[in-house]
């Protein structure tokens, strides 16, 4: 089996998992196929033969965020090298609190930050989150957007390309093939090179033919394969992946080297 990291996975504590698993499904109006406890996600990985997974949730309010950070944190510990935590960020945190949060990402241990847009209200250009992109950039810490969500203006392709031409060292992950909902909109982003993207919750949506038109509009060389879990299940995500006819070489970016290369090398 060949090496494979999934770089979009949500993790929730135990006793939380069902219904924070049971929220997201409600606001996208699917079904999901697993409940997002850690260790449902490492059974997950191992029925699909996963090595390592990026692990990460959202706050919701600006209060959660100190919370989810030391969780995703203690995870990453518990899971002895099978997970890559992202933290969280708010823009309701005040200029202290966001500074603090983002200070206490190196000890840690945490490797970027998520934002979905959608779940926070949070339009991904917002003036006030400018500084804090800067500061980001600087310390080297990615940034996972959720994009394209065609329901809502606040991820927009457009929004994220307003914050490159900006701040151009910020190094991002346009998730869901930047936008599979948007169709060639995603095109934009060819343009800039501090912008990778993930595969999750995308090929589910598209046809075969649209899927692998999206990977070349946008290059195999900077996408990497996620599951979403756990509204899909990883290993079906990966059979899907697999069916798609790409050549060795390509899905060996895909799977495992450009997740080594962008953000365990940070080879930008």
């Amino acid at each position: 089996m060949k090496t494979v990291f999934d770089s979009h996975c949500h993790i929730f504590p135990s006793k939380i998992a069902e219904k924070a698993t049971d929220s997201i499904g409600h606001f996208y109006d699917i079904p999901m196929s697993e409940v997002g406890s850690p260790e449902a996600l490492l059974k997950a990985m191992d029925e699909a033969g996963v090595s390592r997974s990026l692990v990460c949730s959202t706050a919701t309010r600006a209060g959660q965020v100190h919370a989810i950070n030391r969780f995703i944190s203690e995870a990453q510990a518990a899971a002895e090298g099978r997970f890559w935590g992202f933290g969280t960020l708010h823009q309701d945190l005040s200029d202290e609190e966001m500074a603090d949060e983002i200070e206490s990402f190196s000890s840690l241990g945490l490797h970027g930050v998520k934002l979905h847009p959608d779940f926070q209200s949070l339009p991904i250009d917002l003036p006030k989150m400018l500084p804090v992109y800067e500061e980001l950039a600087r310390r080297g810490l990615p940034v996972l957007f959720h994009i394209g969500d065609d329901r809502y203006d606040f991820s927009s392709p457009e929004r994220l390309c307003r914050v490159l031409e900006k701040v151009p060292s910020l190094h991002a992950v346009a998730a869901h093939l930047g936008g599979y909902r948007v169709g060639d909109r995603a095109g934009i982003f060819r343009d800039f090179k501090n912008v990778i993207f993930d595969c999750s919750s995308s090929m589910e949506m598209l046809s075969k033919e649209e899927t692998v038109r999206q990977f070349a509009l946008l290059g195999p060389e900077r996408v990497m394969f996620g599951s979403d879990f756990p509204m899909w299940k990883p290993k079906e995500v990966l059979d899907t992946f697999l069916s798609l006819g790409f050549d060795e070489a390509t899905r060996d970016m895909v799977l495992h080297g450009n997740f080594e290369k962008y953000l365990v090398r940070g080879e930008w």
